[in-house]
């Protein structure tokens, strides 16, 4: 069993990591930047140790976190999110010094990462691709030609791309030839590698996600989907689980799809195996995150199974704690990604010192957060500061709840992304569960939203009683 574990990571995952660490009767060390001296996760872990002024070289420097994680007894590594969790030079390292990585192993995320690699491992198990490409472009020539082939419109991406980097979608040649050099830049600047492919767009997609663990004995099993497709500019901002868009037999289909993909890799931890669903209700196979996710909150709320206690587990070498046929879904669960931007300014990040914080509550209501009343968001990092989880047993109860839990939670001093979501909840296209990737664009009303008379009115009471009460 683990002693202790070294956390490469920061904010409110880091955070949770700690927490799991704490059940787990697992002594947690955390890393952080001079920007986050102050962070909660600091002051979490039982540990903590400053790797440089720099805000992002510490959290980007493999060598030095691994060497931390042997110097203070570490025995296990876990990436988080973000920063290294997709690198496979970071798993390499762990097992060059002796550091058990938390996730999988590094062939599979190089192999994962690389979309072109990943295409061919899906379709030699059988997992349906989007139509594209079979290998990275040579040339502009080249991607005309198999645009033209396949259908505008089309989308040019990084092979070895993510989080919504290194995407064009283009309509016409014309497009193509301007996003052309466009997509080999961003490749070549966001990964270091100046390879693009290209596939047909799926128009209007619902972008539907699959939860699988899987064991070093070969077990895996998935957690049912979930349903991300509310985002904007390829960002996730709501997620639901499990899809209320889906029936059974879809349902059924689309995990099997995803235990073939991981079964197909080799695949050990959690992952996610994402999809696009057309209109006509056919999955296509979009990519795999190797590492877990912001939303796996959602698949925690329906299933009860705490997915990063399992990955400590499963990175032991113990078997999963349970077959596919003893996992239950319950009722549905919604995340909103409380981001700290202003919607009506064209969410612009909106950094600075939080004045006032206080988190919602009852029953069915989860908070993930790194923040604290006088704790300073920095501007270096993703402007995400907390996910409030909502869960109810029927989808009209969850729409009720999720709106009665957004409207408790106060954040002062910076401007977040709450009351565009309260707009959201009221839209029928939502309500109704009929919506897809383009629902954001379709409703650029929503920023126009107004603060009703009673909550301007609640502040002010809020705020007088703050004064009266300074110092207590």
């Amino acid at each position: 069993m683990f002693k202790k574990i070294l956390i490469a990571n920061r904010g409110e995952i880091a955070v949770r990591i700690v927490r799991a660490c704490q059940e787990a009767g697992i002594e947690s060390v955390a890393i952080y930047s001079d920007a986050d001296r102050h962070s909660l996760h600091v002051k979490k872990a039982s540990e903590a140790y400053n790797i440089g002024p720099d805000p992002m070289a510490g959290y980007l420097n493999a060598h030095r976190i691994v060497n931390l994680a042997v110097a203070t007894g570490c025995d296990a590594l876990h990436p988080g999110y973000g920063f290294l969790s997709e690198n496979p030079e970071l798993a390499y390292i762990c097992a060059r010094r002796g550091v058990k990585f938390i996730g999988p192993d590094a062939g599979v995320i190089r192999s994962m990462g690389n979309k072109i690699e990943a295409r061919r491992s899906m379709q030699a198990a059988g997992v349906p691709v989007v139509p594209g490409s079979d290998s990275n472009l040579g040339s502009l020539a080249e991607a005309r030609t198999l645009a033209a082939n396949i259908g505008y419109p089309v989308m040019l991406k990084a092979t070895s791309g993510g989080g919504g980097r290194g995407i064009r979608r283009c309509d016409s040649e014309a497009e193509l030839n301007r996003n052309y050099e466009r997509v080999l830049s961003e490749a070549r600047k966001a990964f270091g590698s100046a390879e693009i492919f290209v596939e047909k767009c799926i128009d209007r997609p619902r972008h539907i996600e699959v939860q699988i663990l899987a064991d070093e004995l070969g077990n895996v099993v998935h957690l049912f989907e979930r349903d991300c497709s509310i985002q904007r500019r390829h960002q996730k901002l709501i997620e639901i689980a499990p899809s209320p868009q889906l029936d059974d037999s879809q349902r059924e289909m689309i995990g099997d799809y995803a235990i073939r993909a991981a079964q197909a890799v080799g695949y050990q931890n959690a992952g996610t195996v994402e999809f696009l669903m057309d209109t006509d209700g056919s999955f296509y196979f979009m990519e795999m995150n190797t590492r877990l996710q912001v939303e796996h909150t959602v698949t925690e709320s329906i299933t009860g199974i705490d997915i990063v206690l399992e990955q400590i587990r499963i990175a032991e070498g113990l078997p999963l704690s349970f077959t596919q046929a003893e996992i239950q879904r319950r009722g549905f669960a919604m995340q909103f990604r409380i981001n700290a931007e202003d919607p009506k300014n064209g969410f612009l990040p909106s950094f600075g010192r939080i004045t006032r914080y206080f988190a919602p509550g009852g029953p069915g209501v989860r908070t993930d957060a790194a923040i604290y009343t006088g704790y300073t968001i920095p501007p270096y990092y993703d402007s995400m500061c907390a996910k409030i989880t909502v869960w109810a047993l029927h989808w009209e109860d969850l729409l009720k709840r999720a709106s009665r839990a957004l409207q408790d939670t106060g954040v002062y001093g910076v401007k977040t992304t709450i009351p565009y979501y309260l707009e959201v909840l009221k839209v029928e296209e939502f309500r109704s569960h009929q919506f897809d990737t383009g629902f954001v664009e379709d409703h650029p009303q929503l920023v126009n939203y107004r603060t009703s008379r009673p909550t301007r009115e609640l502040a002010a009471v809020i705020a007088a009683a703050v004064a009266a009460h300074a110092g207590y």
